[in-house]
């Protein structure tokens, strides 16, 4: 994937171990605090488990319920993957990413009553299922079905025609914008700058699919050498800056048309572009995540105070990808309702600081009113982690 470019600040993406360690931090969380093998008693001695094609799993031969954590030892002479799975379901208890040849890492799980067997997926040879391995007694820990890159066509078509309709109406918009600022109307345009990049903020989770237009429509001036006043800080952010800084319409009257000119044609483009499915759960995460990096620290406030508007914006986007998700993760995600508490407590949060269509500057909030929002923002990115790894795609072949 090629690196962002300067200036941009929504293309940032995590990469996939990143993810997976916090799974694997969560499920070894939610095995010790669920009770382990019980107060008093000794932890139980780790297993050492092979990872190869030939003896994929063994090594787990006296199965034991309660808190297990596998030395996952693969002897194989390239790099795999392994998964902790119900064979009879396919539901994955645990996973663990590029284990390299002769290298060990480990994988700490609640193992209960069921059937369990390793499944070791080599980087170029089809995944081996181990033998089957069963416990009779005890609570298994949190365990959820693999999604395919097939299950995560319909939601990402349904979410790209979306996305379709979005940048219409930005464009809709934009062009209103340029019109006041054509006419001298600055009152008008500083009215008419913030409907427009909202309605842009909320197509968060397609950013990277926008490519280079992104940059020109929505871009900052970081690593610019001429900072705001360097040719290549165009969009949204280069004219908020002369709408709040007192720059006369005709200095604006360029950048508001290029910014007409580059939604047009990414909209007029926008039909025959592709969106990756396999990214559209770790866009549920990476939105939000970048509202925290950015709005919330005021990185992208050139002169409006809208950073608070513009969070609200994007989880409004975080919330359009969900609902093209939550087919999938109802059957998955036990913890869906602490989801949408959460969700319901960022918006009701975020939306405390509009009053009569204005919307508090972030320099205006207290501490404790900061500290809250922090707080309910960074909880909910780390939730959203969870819905990123659930909806990774995994070879079952």
């Amino acid at each position: 994937m090629p690196l962002p470019r300067l200036g941009t600040r929504s293309h940032r993406l995590r990469t996939a171990p990143a993810v997976f360690l916090v799974l694997a931090v969560a499920l070894a969380l939610v095995a010790l605090c669920s009770g382990g093998s019980g107060h008093g008693k000794p932890a139980a001695p780790r297993l050492v488990v092979e990872v190869s094609e030939s003896h994929c799993g063994r090594g787990w031969s006296h199965p034991e319920p309660g808190v297990r954590t596998f030395d996952l030892h693969n002897t194989s002479d390239g790099a795999a993957e392994v998964y902790l799975e119900d064979p009879g379901t396919h539901a994955v208890y645990g996973e663990v990413e590029g284990i390299g040849p002769g290298t060990t890492r480990q994988l700490t799980v609640r193992v209960g009553k069921g059937a369990y067997a390793f499944m070791c997926v080599p980087d170029d040879a089809d995944a081996v299922t181990g033998p089957t391995v069963r416990v009779t007694t005890g609570r298994r820990g949190p365990g959820a079905a693999p999604v395919t890159e097939h299950d995560l066509v319909p939601p990402a078509l349904a979410y790209q025609k979306w996305v379709g309709d979005g940048l219409s109406a930005t464009v809709r918009l934009s062009a209103r914008l340029q019109d006041a600022i054509d006419r001298g109307d600055l009152a008008a345009a500083r009215s008419a700058w913030l409907p427009a990049h909202l309605r842009y903020e909320r197509l968060g989770a397609a950013y990277n699919a926008f490519g280079d237009a992104d940059g020109k429509i929505n871009g900052t001036d970081a690593g610019l050498p001429g900072g705001v006043h360097d040719a290549g800080f165009t969009g949204f952010h280069r004219i908020e800056y002369g709408l709040w800084h007192g720059e006369p319409a005709s200095g604006l009257r360029a950048p508001a048309a290029a910014l007409v000119k580059a939604l047009t044609g990414l909209r007029d483009s926008w039909a025959q572009n592709r969106m990756d499915p396999a990214q559209l759960g770790l866009r549920a995460h990476e939105i939000l995540e970048n509202t925290v990096q950015f709005e919330l620290t005021g990185r992208t406030d050139y002169g409006s105070g809208s950073n608070l508007a513009t969070a609200r914006a994007n989880l409004d986007g975080t919330l359009e990808v969900l609902s093209r998700l939550r087919p999938l993760l109802t059957t998955r995600y036990a913890d869906l309702p602490g989801l949408d508490r959460e969700l319901t407590q960022a918006g009701d949060t975020l939306d405390g600081f509009r009053h009569d269509g204005r919307w508090t500057p972030l320099d205006q909030l207290t501490r404790a009113q900061r500290e809250r929002t922090d707080s309910v923002l960074g909880g909910l990115v780390e939730r959203l982690a969870s819905v990123a790894t659930l909806c990774d795609p995994r070879r079952t072949v």
